[in-house]
């Protein structure tokens, strides 16, 4: 399973000059063009949570390309986003989700064809599911932006939010302070948000 602690200096260093080189798009956190009626949480998994997009550096660096230009090129505000190994996050503010969904299930369909041809395993099934949940209050939609900067550690790939290349969590931190970002976390806590999608 991809883990960015293992790789070595040179690799880490490849994957920064990659990302450098395609001019990571800058997201903001929620100012006052924040709805909460147009806020949605998507998530999207592999099959059995298989670690397929976490086949190699260059793949997850390539869904985040991917998926961030889905949001970019529908128009989609993207508050935050974390790509890992079997399954993506995102918080986006649209008033055609339904619309950016279905673009979605075309990326999927997608890469389903391209990873199942680098890997020469035709016939298996790449992704399971995908859902979105809209935001049911501010306090909702900030503990959502906790949870999603948040997911890396969460899950066990790295301690701190700043070390997973692949999310919006070190932007977050660079754009709000630490002191700031701190604050947020403590005054909207995750709880146990992501056993409960819908609630907060």
């Amino acid at each position: 399973m991809y883990d960015w602690r293992k790789l070595t200096d040179a690799q880490r260093e490849s994957v920064l000059k990659a990302r450098k080189r395609r001019r990571r798009p800058w997201h903001s956190p929620p100012h006052n063009d924040y709805r909460e009626d147009l806020c949605f949480i998507i998530a999207a998994a592999c099959y059995e949570h298989a670690p397929i997009i976490g086949n190699s550096p260059e793949r997850m660096a390539e869904c985040e390309d991917e998926v961030l230009k889905v949001c970019q090129d529908f128009g989609a505000t993207v508050y935050a986003w974390c790509i890992l190994p079997n399954h993506y996050h995102l918080l986006v503010r649209t008033d055609r989700i339904k619309e950016l969904l279905s673009l979605f299930g075309k990326f999927h369909g997608r890469s389903s064809y391209y990873w199942k041809k680098e890997e020469n395993k035709r016939g298996r099934k790449v992704w399971f599911n995908s859902f979105e949940r809209d935001m049911k209050s501010h306090r909702h939609f900030m503990a959502s932006l906790n949870y999603v900067n948040n997911n890396a550690v969460h899950h066990g790939y790295v301690t701190r939010w700043q070390d997973w290349e692949f999310s919006s969590a070190k932007l977050y931190l660079e754009q709000v302070g630490r002191d700031e970002a701190e604050r947020i976390w403590r005054e909207y806590p995750i709880l146990d948000y992501g056993k409960k999608w819908d609630v907060y």
